[in-house]
């Protein structure tokens, strides 16, 4: 028989006397099936965590280092038996191959749309299709793959890509990764976080590159809209300054761009960079104004992000409107906590942070009017 105070069935006393010299406790309680013991902590936050699990390993308790709603440090106490069950998925390659497949194939039939081809109609003329899908799938699946190789360093069980396939527009929704548990410290999360925008520009920038040295520059009518293909060379700093690296003299004569397929799909990249780094809950940005500021801080930066959309979305471009809707649905607010949300991220990752988020300015922020002749590019203002 097993008595009430062996290891794995501890009770609510031993465990706060197992956390002893950890923290100062200013107030405890229960909060649904969690002790909560709020209180300084006696050691730096990595290495209580590490003697918090070595104190807890088998017993019944899941120790977690958390931060109040006004940043103070807290040990969250729960009960292995009553957490939810994480969910018992087998792990299926084939499912993430055949998403893969069927999403190049549905970007192929896209491709091939933008240069006026139905493949339906000419089958033999799949070529025209393949740059522009090729490109997209190179830059989607290096964004995930960088989220995924990072996540499994750090030992975070994570599925394989999911891409989804749409049979219009620009034939796919993006790809996503499952996360199947929590990051163990901010540091992991602001990794994980960060190398898939990063892992994304690595192939988006030298994509946009080279396809714009196939693009057309139009001086006099209209290039098409941008779902087809069409764009302002000053409708983003970062975009004005590779149009001028890949065109040189060439965008003295035009602010408009007729994008070749793979520069296209560079555009797109940037496009899906830029709505993953804004700092909003589930999204990449989220994680990392979490890992940076703290949650509270970073709940408040999530919500002033989407009034501000909001807000530009009335006043400048309708189109906000919808992706401010888009991602208040898909992203929420919060995100969830690394099991020790209370470890502080280094200088290096602080930088690249500031870094990554003056890069989300650099692709949203057009051209001001009065910078298109420093930027060496024609103004249609003139």
């Amino acid at each position: 028989m097993t008595s009430p105070q062996t290891p794995s069935h501890i009770d609510v006393d031993e465990a706060v006397r197992r956390a002893d010299g950890l923290i100062d406790p200013t107030v405890s309680y229960q909060s649904d099936n969690q002790l909560v013991i709020e209180g300084e902590l006696r050691r730096p936050p990595d290495e209580a965590y590490e003697e918090l699990q070595r104190r807890f390993v088998n017993t019944n308790f899941v120790p977690l280092l958390q931060e109040t709603e006004d940043g103070r440090p807290a040990l969250v106490l729960a009960r292995k038996n009553k957490l939810p069950e994480p969910a018992q998925t087998t792990r299926r390659a084939w499912v993430n191959l055949a998403l893969l497949l069927a999403t190049l194939a549905t970007t192929t039939w896209a491709g091939a749309l933008h240069e006026g081809v139905n493949l339906l109609a000419e089958p033999g003329r799949i070529m025209a299709g393949l740059p522009y899908a090729l490109a997209l799938m190179l830059i989607l699946g290096a964004h995930e793959l960088g989220h995924y190789f990072t996540a499994r360093r750090y030992g975070i069980d994570v599925s394989l890509p999911y891409f989804i396939p749409i049979p219009f527009a620009l034939g796919t929704f993006g790809a996503f990764i499952k996360m199947k548990s929590l990051s163990p410290t901010r540091r992991a999360a602001f990794d994980v976080a960060v190398a898939g925008p990063l892992a994304g520009l690595a192939v988006a920038v030298p994509a946009l590159l080279i396809g714009l040295q196939y693009s057309e520059v139009v001086s006099t009518g209209q290039a098409p809209p941008m779902m087809m293909g069409g764009a302002d060379a000053g409708s983003s700093l970062l975009f004005a300054l590779l149009a001028k690296i890949a065109l040189g003299e060439a965008v003295l004569e035009g602010h408009r761009l007729v994008l070749h397929p793979v520069a296209f799909a560079g555009w797109l990249g940037l496009l899906v960079t830029a709505l993953n780094l804004m700092p909003v809950g589930q999204l990449d940005g989220g994680h990392m104004a979490h890992a940076l500021l703290g949650r509270r801080r970073a709940y408040s930066a999530g919500v002033a992000t989407l009034v501000a959309l909001v807000i530009l979305g009335l006043f400048v471009w309708g189109g906000l409107l919808f992706w401010a809707l888009i991602i208040y649905f898909i992203a929420g607010t919060r995100d969830a906590p690394p099991l020790n949300d209370v470890s502080r991220l280094d200088r290096g990752r602080v930088v690249l942070g500031a870094l990554a988020f003056a890069l989300l300015l650099l692709i949203l922020l057009p051209v001001p009017p009065g910078l298109y002749a420093s930027f060496g590019i024609h103004s249609p203002y003139l």
